[in-house]
């Protein structure tokens, strides 16, 4: 097996760098590639899976939608923080949503997917991994939650990851 090297992974923790920073510099680009390096290769014996991703194009698919989703979530939540729902009670709520992705990295992309996503909060994942608990701001409809997880992350984790 060859040795991979993570290098998507220093370009991604040196943009983040670089955001965190709130400038762009000569000097900003090389500290944050050189904590990216150091952090890479420096934790990675201690790390016990390592990520595989099996179809990158799909990570950009992801991205794409979680974008979208992202924007229509903050929309949907400022009318609600706004009180613009037209008389329509706000119901929050627990979903149990059954999982079949195992990939520790899939799981934590999903995490942070959800997390992210205003009106949802990962509240809690089953002790063997099959049932993700979601909390959901205005919980109308449970199958909704469960077809929009599964179909539109679950689906696209599982052809990256496993």
């Amino acid at each position: 097996m060859r040795d991979r090297k993570p290098w998507l992974l220093v370009v991604g923790l040196t943009l983040t760098w670089l955001l965190l920073a709130a400038q762009v510099s000569l000097t900003q680009l090389l500290l944050g590639m050189a904590v990216a390096l150091l952090m890479v290769f420096r934790f990675r014996p201690v790390r016990p899976v390592q990520p595989r991703l099996r179809r990158p194009a799909s990570a950009f698919r992801l991205l794409g939608r979680v974008t979208l989703d992202i924007l229509r979530s903050n929309y949907n939540v400022a009318r609600i923080v706004l009180g613009l729902t037209g008389g329509r009670e706000i119901r929050p709520g627990f979903v149990d949503i059954p999982l079949k992705l195992r990939d520790p990295h899939g799981l934590a992309t999903l995490s942070a997917i959800v997390t992210s996503t205003p009106g949802t909060v990962w509240a809690n994942l089953s002790e063997d991994g099959s049932t993700l608990t979601l909390h959901v701001l205005d919980l109308t409809e449970n199958q909704h939650w469960i077809d929009t997880i599964k179909q539109r992350y679950e689906s696209l984790l599982m052809e990256i990851f496993e």
